[in-house]
């Protein structure tokens, strides 16, 4: 059964902007992003290890703003439209909610987040891991 409302979560890493293309390219119904951005105050989030700040948060919301942009932009190279949609929080734990409050019935996501920083994606652990094994609809891992 083809899906009716699909979600790319987007980090800016090249697998999930390949994630978006296979969702264009595959699914012909509504497309939605969400770029997630972990608070910089929660313990195991990058400002858990570096110190926060104002300029580390406004980075991390023009980086969110860069890659919905991007993912627009990308859309509508395929002929496509995509809604879009910035939350601040843990990455897995937002994705699933969005899933549960936006009838969400199928995720395309890359396989690992960005390289940006790899000490803090070791200690939070893949998000594309607890989404495959806790949401309650298919989820297709680009890799």
């Amino acid at each position: 059964m083809a899906p009716s409302n699909v979600l790319v979560p987007l980090d800016g890493s090249p697998l999930s902007d390949d994630a978006l293309v296979h969702a264009l390219e595959t699914f012909d119904c509504p497309v939605a992003v969400l770029n997630v951005v972990t608070p910089l105050d929660a313990s195991m989030s990058e400002g858990g290890i570096l110190d926060p700040g104002e300029e580390r948060r406004d980075e991390a919301r023009a980086r969110a703003d860069e890659v919905v942009t991007h993912a627009k932009h990308r859309a509508a190279e395929a002929g496509r439209s995509v809604d879009v949609t910035v939350e601040t929080g843990d990455p897995a734990e937002t994705i699933l909610d969005y899933v549960d409050a936006n009838d969400v019935d199928h995720v395309v996501m890359g396989g690992h987040g960005s390289e940006r920083n790899a000490l803090a994606r070791r200690l939070l652990g893949t998000v594309a891991t607890v989404v495959v094994g806790e949401a309650p609809v298919t989820v297709t891992v680009v890799r």
